[in-house]
């Protein structure tokens, strides 16, 4: 018991709280670092890709799920313990504090700051309880707390301020602890989910529609409320005029038709920094692409596969990578590796590769490395539309084979290597990146946002002070009035502070003895 005791002690000090507090902050960088599989799943498996020999060892370690691994989930919680520790002692401390009377009056006052004495004269200290009182009303109507004492030669007034101040570090402290139990029921029953959409396209908020989904612990299917987007189109505008910055995104517009929960249908853009509220979700415009649309026909010209495929940038000039998979209608299974160049060039790094020199659709290109085989749909087994296994395939066109691969413009038709059939490039469209966010919890994370900010405001701002006022009898009829004050911290202001105290008490008895 002496050990718990002791680690109990530890746990809830101020110390180790602040010190958790760094840790968790610490801990959270990685999640920066390298993509994680809450937020940018196809970033997940495209750092395998590029990065086979670490990536699973950063995945043993967790890094990809930062926020719901066991190390940041342990810090988490002693966090949340450590706070809990620290807020219920200090709170009892400071209602009990509230509850007391002001401390009694040092018998010294000159060791106190801004200490200075003023003479009361006999005709007017008659009335010996005047003074005092008139300090009383004062010092109280500049909202100390105040207490009267009396002793054989003196009356004083004890007065203090500044409680606000701890009200204000524990309303930062409790909302803290708010925040974290606000994002931690969000995480438990919240979600979010990727999806991309080709213009003229819908999504519908439903778990099949997604491409990539991530619920919360305790998320319910029944918790998605019905709603749908047609993205209408994709407007983006590039930097044409600085040659410095040619080919720069200078704004992106995804033009959409919404309907909501309750059947009603509108009109509305969703913009970078400007998500779309709709069902309780938050639907945000992570990135954009081509989608060109092939179409490939039989010898005889029946359309066995037609469709618009989401490329994936590969670089900001937007050269981009697909796979088109045809797995009937033809003689054999057909599987496409394509390289998109919406405007083609030279690649100065490669000799003879082609790249795109500019993101905008100036002169397109579509390049399709091509096998034949077994493409693995049949297994039953799923299979990423952003990858083609090519173990059981066989490479007809494309290096490092002596064909080279198929190249293709909008609105041209090509042969299909060994008499498959033909290939059409009918048109580009545009693609955005949905990342739809639902956290039931969002509005109590800004309310404990701004009370963790006006906490932390009180705290700095407000003064902890203590005045005294004390009237000594002479013994002629004269009184000497004393003034001091104490500060609980730094106060610069405490010294003016108590004379100002001084100077009003002063003009108040004026006034009273002209009277």
């Amino acid at each position: 018991m002496g050990w718990l005791r002791w680690f109990w002690r530890q746990l809830t000090s101020m110390r180790t709280a602040l010190f958790l507090l760094l840790l968790l902050a610490v801990a959270a960088v990685p999640g920066s670092l390298v993509p994680q599989r809450s937020s940018d799943p196809n970033g997940v498996s495209k750092y395998f890709v590029d990065h086979p020999d670490i990536a699973p060892f950063l995945d043993k370690l967790q890094a990809f799920d930062v926020y719901t691994s066991v190390w940041f989930s342990a810090i988490y919680l002693l966090l949340f313990a450590s706070l809990i520790g620290c807020i219920i002692p200090r709170t009892k401390h400071h209602l009990d504090a509230l509850r007391a009377k002001p401390p009694r009056t040092p018998v010294r006052l000159t060791r106190m700051a801004g200490f200075q004495a003023r003479l009361l004269p006999a005709d007017l200290a008659r009335d010996a309880p005047e003074p005092i009182a008139a300090a009383r009303d004062i010092l109280r109507k500049s909202g100390y707390r105040v207490a009267l004492y009396e002793d054989a030669r003196s009356t004083s007034v004890s007065a203090e301020r500044g409680y606000l101040r701890e009200t204000g570090n524990l309303v930062f402290h409790t909302a803290l602890l708010g925040i974290l139990l606000a994002i931690g029921f969000g995480g438990g029953f919240g979600f979010t989910g990727q999806k991309i959409v080709v213009e003229g396209q819908s999504f519908v908020n439903s778990l099949p529609s997604y491409n990539s989904f991530n619920p919360g612990r305790f998320f319910s299917d029944s918790s998605l409320q019905p709603f749908s987007i047609r993205v209408d189109s994709l407007k983006v505008a590039y930097e044409t005029k600085n040659k410095n910055a040619l080919g720069e995104p200078i704004d992106y517009t995804a033009n959409v038709t919404t309907t909501g929960p309750g059947g009603a249908t509108g009109t509305t853009t969703i913009k970078v920094n400007e998500p779309l509220a709709i069902g309780g979700t938050n639907v945000y415009l992570l990135g954009n692409g081509y989608a060109p649309t092939i179409t490939v026909r039989d010898p005889k010209g029946h359309v066995v596969f037609t469709d618009s495929v989401p490329f994936i940038p590969q670089d900001s000039q937007l050269t981009s990578l697909g796979y088109i998979k045809v797995p009937d209608g033809l003689s054999q299974q057909l599987g496409m590796i394509g390289f998109f160049y919406p405007t083609v060039g030279k690649s100065q790094t490669a000799a003879g590769a082609l790249t795109s020199i500019y993101p905008g659709l100036r002169d397109p290109v579509l390049s399709l490395n091509v096998w034949a085989g077994d493409l693995g749909v049949d297994s039953g087994v799923p299979q990423s539309v952003y990858s083609l296994n090519t173990d059981s395939l066989k490479q007809l066109a494309g290096p490092p084979t002596k064909k080279a691969a198929l190249q293709v413009k909008p609105g041209q038709t090509i042969e299909l290597p060994n008499g498959m059939g033909t290939l059409s490039f009918d048109n580009v469209k545009r693609y955005v990146s949905l990342d739809v966010h639902h956290d039931p919890a969002q509005v109590w994370v800004l309310v404990f946002a701004i009370l963790i900010l006006a906490g932390l405001l009180t705290s700095l701002f407000v003064p902890r002070r203590r005045i005294w006022v004390k009237s000594v009898d002479n013994g002629d009829g004269s009184h000497t009035l004393e003034y001091a004050g104490l500060a609980r911290g730094e106060d610069p202001n405490l010294i003016a502070a108590v004379t100002s105290v001084a100077d009003e008490h002063s003009a108040v008895l004026t006034r009273i003895r002209n009277t």
